[in-house]
């Protein structure tokens, strides 16, 4: 009943039209369901919901951002410049650019927003570090040239570091506000925890008018009640990544439109595990595994393969999808040529190894994920399939917190992990030996250096070309099995923007300028 009466307290507010039917459009608004919105305050910098943050995406702005061909363009900096050696970048922040209480965008607050970060990142007794706590690792400094000047010292003095620049820029007197002002095109009218957000249209934007005036957005305590509310018209559209989304499929009332998270599913392998210590043994449960067969089983669809870590149709994928695909006869013939045979036809695979005959029988650890089940079920069809070429995949699923743990201590074989990737297009926490993600203790003196030379290299054709030599030696030694990026689901009656490539978090990208 709280809820129902909130619902109608936020319609009578926003002077809402009345539930038109399915299908139909309700002029310049727009009412999206999800689940979430359970926190107090809407601070971009320290939000925890990755679903509530498509919504917070249209009320802050970075200094740039990552356009449908995945390069950077002006955002609140109207351009930039780097030093020859890449060690300072200067943005020049837009003259027109205002936060939403009428205030102008400057440099000090540019300032005051990266060190807020980076306290977050770095303060001891900080129990959450933000979703842009990665800044730590590309800024050394930054500082108010000017009133509309900013100069920041890098760390990493190369082309990626532009893609990291797409943080939100917040007032210096609101970096720790609950809900301080942003500059984008849609302004919070109305926040109330477990019941809605109401959005409205900013006529102050620099980014000139909008074609939508008003998105409200209704929160829902389970998938369940997100569901019923699309299907009973009480909302035009659901954000969601459950994958009974998938139930809905794109036709005459209805689309589906998928987008890309940022999370990446993995299968590692322990270099400390005799077995796996031999790149052909990798490679034959690299090819023994039907990725397609997966990504349409366990996860129904809602993923997007990426065989090199890269996100696939973008300047960064370097074309080596062909050569990953499943080939059972090959996983065979490298497990035969690494010495493995099945002399007593049981199935499982042996071999002699200091006189003593043993047998290719792996741990395998998946961590519990609660209601969603598609890791677990993933692993269990990876361990099928590799049956099937004489690997035994003992599947074990743990909390997260003691799967962390077996990581941190490689105790383990394989593992199912999933990975946050970082805007910037730079996979080196999990490739570089000794870095942060590498939990399959890979060193490869190449990869260091691939590593080392890319994070030297200001020119984008060069760092895309390097780019390339890291994902041809990713295939060569193959430290992990790249699986796919989860998808998410924008469930809608009608569409609503003309971006073509849309990912987190900002999924929700041109939805004023439909």
């Amino acid at each position: 009943m709280k809820r129902i009466l909130a619902l109608a307290l936020a319609l009578s507010l926003c002077a809402m039209p009345a539930l038109s039917q399915a299908g139909a459009a309700r002029g310049r608004s727009i009412t999206f369901g999800m689940v979430g919105g359970t926190g107090e305050h809407l601070n971009p910098l320290v939000l925890p919901e990755r679903d509530l943050m498509a919504m917070t995406s249209l009320v802050y702005e970075g200094l740039i951002e990552i356009g449908d061909d995945y390069t950077p363009r002006p955002a609140l900096a109207e351009r930039w410049e780097t030093s020859t050696d890449g060690s300072t970048w200067t943005f020049y922040l837009r003259e027109e650019a205002v936060f939403h209480d009428g205030s102008p965008v400057t440099a000090q607050d540019v300032e005051a927003t990266v060190n807020e970060i980076l306290r977050l990142a770095t303060e001891e007794g900080v129990s959450y570090r933000g979703p842009y706590a990665s800044l730590r690792y590309l800024i050394e400094s930054v500082r108010a040239a000017g009133e509309r000047t900013v100069e920041i010292r890098a760390k990493r003095k190369n082309y990626g570091f532009i893609f990291g620049m797409t943080f939100p820029v917040l007032p210096a007197s609101g970096v720790q506000a609950s809900q301080p002002p942003g500059s984008g095109p849609f302004v919070v009218a109305k926040y109330v925890p477990e019941n809605y957000l109401m959005l409205t249209a900013n006529t102050a934007w620099w980014g000139g008018s909008l074609q939508l005036d008003e998105i409200m957005t209704i929160f829902h305590a389970s998938q369940a009640d997100l569901m019923n509310s699309y299907e009973f018209n009480r909302v035009d559209a659901i954000l969601t990544r459950a994958l009974n989304a998938a139930q809905y499929r794109s036709g005459v009332s209805t689309l589906n439109i998928s987008y890309r998270t940022k999370q990446l599913e993995t299968l590692l392998f322990n270099y400390q595990s005799y077995e796996l210590a031999d790149v052909k043994v990798r490679k034959a449960i690299r090819f023994a595994i039907n990725i397609e067969s997966l990504a349409g089983g366990s996860y129904m669809s809602m993923v997007t393969r990426s065989d090199t870590l890269m996100p696939t149709g973008t300047w960064m994928q370097g074309g080596v999808r062909s050569v990953l695909r499943q080939d059972t006869e090959r996983a065979r013939a490298l497990l035969a040529e690494a010495g493995w045979s099945d002399p007593n036809e049981d199935g499982i695979l042996t071999k002699m190894i200091d006189g003593t005959r043993k047998k290719l029988s792996l741990s395998f650890i998946v961590y519990d994920e609660g209601s969603d089940s598609a890791r677990m079920a993933a692993a269990q069809q990876i361990a099928s399939m590799l049956k099937t070429v004489g690997i035994e995949a003992r599947v074990t699923v743990l909390p997260f917190s003691q799967a962390q743990a077996k990581l941190k201590a490689g105790t383990f074989d394989l593992a199912l992990v999933a990975f946050n990737m970082d805007a910037v297009p730079d996979p080196g926490f999990l490739l570089i030996s000794g870095n942060t993600g590498n939990y399959m203790r890979y060193k490869s003196e190449r990869m260091d250096k691939l590593f080392s030379d890319l994070r030297s290299t200001l020119d984008r054709d060069a760092y895309m070309l390097k780019l390339y030599e890291i994902q041809a030696q990713f295939v060569e030694d193959c430290p992990l099995v790249s699986l796919y990026y989860r998808n998410g689901a924008i469930i809608t009656r009608t569409m609503f923007t003309n971006a073509r490539d849309l990912r987190e978090p900002d999924p929700l990208r041109g939805i004023g300028d439909y």
